[in-house]
C-alpha cells in the first residue's frame, strides 16, 4: 500500500484555515483524514474534545513533549499546541492523506522531520480583512488580538518557506485549489 501524503495547512490566526479545511475534507476522492491537534487552551464555543482538538492540561502536554510523542509543537499566547506523532504515522501507513492544520513554527518542525510534506500557506486578501476576522470571533481580549495580529505580520514573511500559497478571499474556491494541489501530488 502506498504511504499517504502529509499535507500542512498553515497561515496566520483568523485566515480561515478551519473553514477551508471543512470544505476540502468533503471531497472523498482526496482520501483525506484530519490529524487532530492537541492544545492546552480552553475550548471555544461549539468546539468538541477529540473532534476539534484534543484538549489537555499543561502537565500532560509537557509529558508528551519530553517523551518525544509530538511531531511538532508550539507555545502561543500562553498555550501549547501540537500534533501527536503516532496518530499521523498510523494514518499515513494506512494510505490516508493526512492534513495538519498547524502554526508556522510547527510547520517548520514538520518540514525538518518530513521533507516530503506538501506545504500550503493560506493568506488573507488583506491584513485589514484578517483583523476584521479575528475581531469578529469576539472570543479574545484586546491584548490577545494584538498579539495575534503582530504574530500574523511575522508569519506572512515566511511565505517563501511553503511550496504553495493560497489566498482565502473565497473559502470554497480556496478549498478547490487545495483539492487540485492534493490530486496533483497524489499521482
Amino acid at each position: 500500500m502506498k504511504k499517504g501524503l502529509l499535507i500542512i495547512i498553515s497561515g496566520p490566526s483568523g485566515v480561515g484555515k478551519g473553514t477551508i479545511r471543512e470544505y476540502f475534507m468533503k471531497d472523498e476522492s482526496l482520501n483525506l483524514t484530519y490529524s487532530i491537534s492537541m492544545t492546552t487552551r480552553a475550548p471555544r464555543a461549539g468546539e468538541v474534545n477529540n473532534v476539534d482538538y484534543i484538549f489537555t492540561d499543561k502537565a500532560e502536554f509537557e509529558r508528551q513533549i519530553k517523551a518525544g510523542k509530538l511531531l511538532e509543537w508550539a507555545e502561543f499566547v500562553g498555550n501549547y499546541y501540537g500534533t501527536p506523532l503516532e496518530q499521523v504515522e498510523k494514518l499515513r501507513n494506512e494510505g490516508k492523506n493526512v492534513v495538519l492544520e498547524i502554526e508556522v513554527q510547527g510547520a517548520t518542525q514538520v518540514r525538518e522531520k518530513c521533507p516530503d510534506a506538501i506545504t500550503i500557506f493560506i493568506i488573507p486578501p488583506t491584513m485589514e480583512e484578517l483583523e476584521k476576522r479575528i475581531r469578529g470571533r469576539k472570543s479574545e481580549p484586546e491584548e490577545v488580538i494584538q498579539q495575534r495580529l503582530a504574530k500574523a505580520a511575522l508569519e506572512m514573511k515566511q511565505i517563501s518557506d511553503y511550496k504553495y500559497v493560497v489566498c482565502n478571499d473565497d473559502p470554497e474556491l480556496a478549498a478547490d485549489v487545495i483539492g487540485l494541489i492534493v490530486k496533483r501530488n497524489s499521482k
